[in-house]
């Protein structure tokens, strides 16, 4: 794990959920409509950046034992060591920051990968996440709840907030965008995760 200064002076965190070229750039699962969300990514990171707060970048990461591929048409995806499984070029840079670190993961929840899970349990000042990033309705949604069930859990009384305006999902014959994004807003906001965007 990259070395920063102690987790517990942290109150913000922010998740940045698998925006990495194999989902926007190139491969077989990416939609360059997800781009779209990236300029508003940044100026949700500058205000984290700025304020010295915590930014996660979540990287989806597999091997080709992975068995996630299974669930999803056995498609080979962000293997570890090619540039599918890096950040787009428009946020790579701030990997190098004292405040940010990098996650690899290996599901389609951020909460199972175990380096968050040490990070998480080490937030104990954390007042509120804030969650943006790809896709809505699988990554996003998957990882948002268990966080939201963990800390329940160990009774940390945080405000979880999923940015409307920064996150996307993928279109397909078989994905309707529209309505699989509006079905896990509705959701999520029925476990009391807050929908919000820059007005």
């Amino acid at each position: 794990m990259k070395k920063v200064k102690d987790l517990k002076v942290y109150k913000k965190c922010l998740i940045v959920v698998d925006m990495v070229n194999g989902f926007v750039r190139e491969g077989i699962l990416h939609d360059e409509v997800i781009a779209q969300i990236i300029d508003r990514q940044k100026e949700i990171i500058d205000d984290y950046i700025n304020n010295k707060e915590l930014v996660l970048f979540i990287k989806d990461t597999h091997t080709e034992s992975s068995t996630e591929k299974k669930r999803f048409g056995n498609t080979n995806h962000c293997l570890v060591g090619t540039n599918e499984a890096e950040l787009v070029d428009e946020l790579k840079a701030y990997e190098e920051m004292d405040n940010v670190i990098s996650i690899p993961k290996n599901s389609t929840s951020f909460m199972e990968a175990p380096m968050f899970r040490k990070i998480v349990n080490n937030l104990e000042n954390i007042s509120e996440y804030d969650v943006i990033g790809c896709c809505t309705d699988i990554c996003v949604i998957n990882g948002t709840i268990g966080l939201a069930n963990y800390n329940d859990q160990w009774n940390r009384d945080v405000t979880i907030k999923v940015h409307e305006d920064a996150i996307e999902t993928y279109g397909s014959p078989t994905h309707n965008r529209e309505l699989y994004a509006a079905s896990a807003k509705l959701l999520m906001e029925q476990q009391g995760i807050q929908l919000v965007k820059k007005m």
